[in-house]
């Protein structure tokens, strides 16, 4: 099995989600499954049928968020040396041919926003970018064609004040 690394928080924030499906969610849409079922005829009880339909994406859900923690594989950028690229690093690259400056900082899979310049350690990016120190080219095959960085820096900054799509409980539910 392989391990899929994250941090404490992504790690916790897993856990959170998993007990208000298992221990909330599931019992409410239940609930709402047995009323409709009280109403008669299933074959045409469009409640009956809606609620067996979020209860099924509801346990699909809680199986995939399972196998996520069974596999999570948890680690704390703060407490690595930084002056190599590492999980949870932040890394300011700059395109050798364009002098054009980016950053990004390597996270786990269910943490990314490539958008908002989260990547995750899978990526092709990330994989050429581990190990590497300041001043260090990087020869990386991306979709976009053959791109040449030099890291510029290298530092360890919070990623959930990275975030800017962090889910609350409501975003959870199946409505």
């Amino acid at each position: 099995m392989t391990k899929e690394p994250m941090t404490p928080r992504g790690y916790d924030e897993l856990v959170r989600e998993f007990k208000f499906l298992k221990d909330i969610e599931k019992p409410r849409v239940n609930q709402e499954k047995q009323r409709a079922a009280e109403l008669g005829d299933r074959s045409e009880n469009a409640e009956y049928h809606a609620a067996k339909e979020k209860l099924r994406h509801i346990d699909r859900r809680l199986f995939y968020i399972n196998s996520m923690i069974e596999k999570a594989q948890i680690i704390d950028p703060s407490v690595l040396d930084h002056s190599r690229v590492h999980f949870g690093s932040t890394v300011e690259i700059c395109d050798v041919v364009t002098n054009e400056e980016f950053c990004y900082t390597i996270c786990g899979t269910l943490e990314s926003e490539p958008e908002n310049g989260l990547i995750s350690v899978h990526s092709p990016l990330a994989r050429a970018l581990l190990g590497k120190e300041e001043g260090d080219e990087v020869n990386v095959s991306l979709p976009a064609g053959r791109k040449i960085y030099e890291v510029v820096s290298i530092c360890c900054e919070d990623l959930f004040s990275l975030k800017k799509n962090i889910r609350t409980e409501k975003e959870y539910g199946f409505e």
